[in-house]
């Protein structure tokens, strides 16, 4: 039996009557490294039927999927929701099939994030064969057509899975005959089928080989639906079927005989796992043990990675993630609660990945606070080396990228840290995939082709963009002058030269410094005057905090990109990362510090995790590379960056240390960049 999942490390911050407030306190970590992408395709502009309501449905083309057709001719699918099949090779696109048009007027997409022509999967001896299958939705009014399995209560919609097969499976159109082989009705326009597709690490002979897997989500029914916790109907649930063979009831598709529940009184044999709200995205690792994972999208809180494995049960909805889903309050603020002492013995899995929605306060829990998780895939390609190994996903809505390394993600384990990456576009600068989509709202997909390489795509644009390789994060070389062993008094210029001491291995802010008059920015520091000035730069060091740890905003700056005593850069290492002065990198521009990091969440206000937490001596690098302007740092040798930002306002200075009102020291300075004359 499954055991239950760790909670991470962090205690999660709890209401007096024991709900979480904030289920998952540790945010993904920023990795320090990018995706390098170039622009791919852009898919011609299309729209639902009926014309929407949602703005969140009115994009310039629903596409949702990028792979390769499985007969080694190059081709690629793109299913757009609106209706129409594409085909791309050699950068020339054109449509292959229109799903939406063969269906009309049944077939609707104007209703509903996931309506429309959902998914696409090729057999994997489509080259001999022409077969494939494809996932749409109708409206139940209109559907001729009575459902395999009994129809959820007040069913809105079907969803329905058809067997298409080409007369030519080389012809760059379709033509040929279809049969529907699943049909199922849901009571809401939300959480339908969502992926179908076949095992492409099963080879030919082995029990999987040929086998479709169908993600069924709960239709939308809410808190209260009870129906992924019932073997008996097919909702919340994934299908393992053969759909070249003919023992289910209606004789359309065939059900393994090693399926978890055959021969189980009242359980649908088709169910391979369950326990699900709404599974979006499911992939399997080309390596090692070719295990299943599936990005699952949670109700208000929690969006998890799961591992797949036969007879599986997720949870909801008693869970949400690894946490006690309460669907009895009356608030429906705090419905997550820890799991019990005991909880083993309900042998539910819990995610092997898992991050929180952090809603900003005062939110409406009753409204979309805009999360939701695209699943991905384990890396094994050649393009990017350094993501090999690694599980990416991203958020549908935002458009963040992250990562896991598979090799952490174990059932019953912690779940596994989960990395943040940032991406580059093919001139090398740093964008943001809202900046790629043009929009904030990117809906975001992930794909990947026969050789493993990845792709992301948005429908906001209806642009693809393939991932080339990884670049890390200021990783210029920022040269080769290096100024050390300064320690003396006559090696710095402090404000306030009194404040300061030099022991001989140290220098030591002995007093704390006070407000002066002009722009708000560190309060004391001292400037090293020995050497020269820099350019790209970077500097290390140990730093020690003397006030006592009872001090909760306590704090020492490290100075670069010194100008002048209202112009510079510097990056604030405190005990506190919930206001706006503290833990993060600013700049000083003859006006007040701006804060410029990356990590700092102004709607939350709350930052990188604190750097200095206690009285020891801590290792802090600071890389300033003035080509991009991208800006790092380092604490206590971590190989990914505390803080990042890219500003360009200062392209040299000098670099120093200090605090605005805390004591503190500083040894072991090492300065290493390129020199700027004066």
């Amino acid at each position: 039996m499954p055991q239950a999942a760790a909670l991470p490390v962090r205690q999660a911050a709890a209401h007096t009557d024991g709900a979480l407030s904030d289920p998952i306190p540790e945010d993904p970590i920023p990795s320090g490294l990018g995706l390098t992408v170039e622009e791919f395709a852009t898919f011609p502009k299309s729209e639902p039927t009926p014309a929407p309501t949602d703005p969140r449905l009115m994009r310039w083309a629903r596409i949702n999927y990028i792979g390769d057709v499985p007969d080694g001719s190059g081709r690629k699918f793109v299913p757009d929701l609106n209706g129409k099949l594409y085909l791309l090779k050699d950068g020339v696109q054109q449509i292959y099939l229109d799903v939406g048009a063969t269906f009309a007027p049944q077939f609707f997409s104007g209703a509903g994030m996931g309506q429309g022509f959902g998914f696409v999967t090729f057999h994997p001896e489509f080259k001999k064969n022409g077969i494939f299958y494809t996932v749409h939705t109708e409206r139940a009014s209109s559907a001729t057509k009575p459902t395999d399995m009994p129809p959820q209560a007040g069913t809105l919609y079907h969803g329905v899975v058809t067997e298409w097969t080409a007369d030519d499976p080389s012809a760059s159109t379709f033509h040929g005959s279809s049969r529907e082989i699943l049909r199922l009705g849901f009571a809401g326009q939300i959480h339908g089928i969502q992926q179908i597709d076949f095992n492409p690490t099963a080879k030919r002979g082995s029990k999987d080989y040929g086998l479709l897997y169908v993600a069924v989500g709960d239709g939308g029914k809410g808190v209260g639906n009870t129906e992924p916790q019932t073997l008996s109907v097919p909702y919340g649930k994934i299908f393992r079927i053969d759909p070249r063979a003919g023992n289910s009831a209606g004789g359309k598709y065939g059900i393994p005989a090693d399926n978890p529940f055959v021969g189980r009184p009242g359980a649908l044999g088709e169910i391979y796992a369950y326990g699900m709200r709404d599974p979006h995205r499911f992939s399997w690792d080309p390596a090692g043990r070719h295990r299943m994972f599936l990005g699952h999208i949670g109700e208000k809180s929690i969006e998890s990675v799961y591992e797949v494995t036969a007879g599986a049960n997720f949870g909801w909805s008693e869970r949400e993630g690894a946490f006690v889903f309460d669907k009895t309050t009356s608030d429906p603020c705090n419905r997550l609660h820890p799991l019990p002492a005991d909880d083993a013995k309900n042998g539910y899995t819990y995610p092997v990945a898992a991050y929180d929605h952090n809603p900003p306060p005062g939110w409406n829990c009753t409204s979309d606070v805009g999360r939701g998780i695209s699943g991905g895939f384990v890396y094994r390609g050649r393009n990017a080396p350094e993501l090999r190994g690694k599980y990416l996903f991203g958020d549908i809505v935002t458009g963040r990228v992250f990562y896991t390394n598979e090799r952490e993600m174990k059932v019953g384990a912690k779940p596994a840290q989960i990395y943040e990456l940032m991406v580059y576009d093919q001139t090398g600068k740093r964008v943001t995939t809202q900046d790629l989509a043009g929009d904030a709202r990117v809906d975001f997909r992930f794909g990947r082709d026969s050789a493993g390489e990845l792709y992301i795509l948005s429908k906001a644009n209806g642009k693809i963009w393939k991932v080339t390789g990884t670049r890390r994060f200021a990783d210029c070389d920022a040269g080769h002058t290096r100024v050390s062993n300064v320690t003396r008094a006559e090696d710095w210029t402090p404000v306030t030269p009194a404040k300061w001491q030099f022991p001989g291995k140290e220098v030591v802010l002995a007093e704390a410094g006070e407000s002066r008059p002009g722009p708000r920015r560190p309060f004391e520091y001292a400037v090293l005057s020995a050497g020269p000035k820099f350019g790209s730069v970077q500097v290390d060091g140990e730093v020690r905090l003397d006030t006592p740890v009872e001090v909760t905003n306590r704090d020492v700056i490290v100075v670069f990109g010194y100008q002048s005593d209202t112009q510079f850069y510097y990056a604030h290492l405190s005990t506190d990362n919930t206001i706006y002065p503290h833990n993060g990198i600013f700049a000083v521009n003859n006006a007040d510090r701006v804060r410029i990091e990356d990590q700092w969440d102004a709607v939350r206000s709350r930052g990188a995790k604190p750097a200095v937490t206690d009285e020891q001596w801590h290792q802090v690098r600071v890389k300033h590379c003035t080509d991009s302007g991208e800006i790092a740092v380092y604490v206590d040798g971590a190989k990914t960056p505390l803080m990042t930002a890219v500003d360009t306002t200062f392209t040299s200075g000098r670099v120093g240390f200090g605090s605005f009102d805390n004591i503190g020291r500083l040894r072991d300075l090492k300065v290493t960049g390129t020199r700027v004359n004066d």
